[in-house]
């Protein structure tokens, strides 16, 4: 069966640089067909940029979806216009850059599609991500196997991860940064974990440096929250594709220390 690694939100320079030196023999060792990661914070912790977004691709990465701070960087929307291999939340404003929906190649040529969307509880206000999913899975073809749903609220990922049950092979949650432990196939066949946490820098609070972060809770006084550094940790989810039913066979949490 085939087999793919989705990886968590993508913090920092730091940590792409080291899934530029460790993701081929991570793919090697583990038979992985593709790699779809959630990026939207690989730019100092906010945003993707064109050069970041080629390197991930060289890297191995297959795939890359984006959430809430998808456009914070206004040179990538060229990128989300031209290319193929990344996507936008399907929940954004029509006329945003990109589209809602992605496609990752495996080795083989195996094409998987894949989309994402923006949760609405305790997050900027989008368009309904129920809808825009039934807009994308209405299409006769190119319906995503993968739906990553970047939100904040358990309960609101809960809820789309069984209405899209049977309709998606996984439904992956992002953003929390935070890993939870509810991993499992949907009784319908559809793998789920509720958010698989954040590939970066382990030491810091959500790959920001903890020094930070303190001085403008204590004070009120705003200032920048840097991106952490060292420590470097993959987190995802690792899930085998049934090939007959369309579906999941099985879904593994996964922790990767990389140093």
């Amino acid at each position: 069966m085939p087999v793919l690694l989705f990886l968590g939100d993508i913090v920092g320079q730091e940590t792409i640089d080291m899934i530029t030196l460790h993701l081929a023999r991570i793919r090697t060792e583990w038979g992985i067909d593709w790699v779809v990661a959630n990026a939207e914070n690989a730019a100092n912790g906010s945003g993707i940029t064109p050069a970041q977004f080629r390197k991930l691709r060289d890297a191995g990465i297959d795939g890359i979806t984006l959430g809430d701070h998808a456009l914070r960087k206004r040179e990538i929307a060229k990128i989300l216009d031209q290319e193929s291999t990344i996507c936008r939340p399907a929940n954004f404003p029509p006329d945003a850059p990109g589209r809602g929906w992605a496609m990752a190649k495996s080795p083989s040529g195996e094409v998987l599609y894949f989309t994402a969307v923006l949760g609405r509880t305790f997050m900027k206000p989008v368009d309904c991500p129920f809808r825009a999913l039934d807009l994308i899975l209405a299409q006769p073809v190119q319906n995503p196997w993968l739906v990553d749903i970047h939100a904040e609220a358990t309960g609101e990922k809960v809820l789309l991860g069984q209405w899209l049950d049977g309709r998606v092979g996984a439904v992956l949650g992002t953003h929390t940064h935070i890993a939870t432990s509810d991993e499992g196939i949907l009784p319908k066949g559809t793998a789920y974990i509720t958010d698989v946490g954040m590939s970066g820098p382990s030491i810091g609070v959500l790959g920001r440096r903890f020094d930070s972060i303190l001085p403008s809770v204590l004070t009120g006084v705003q200032q920048p929250f840097e991106v952490a550094r060292g420590n470097i940790v993959l987190c995802g989810a690792l899930i085998e594709v049934n090939r007959i039913s369309g579906l999941a066979d099985s879904i593994k949490r996964m922790r990767i220390p990389l140093g």
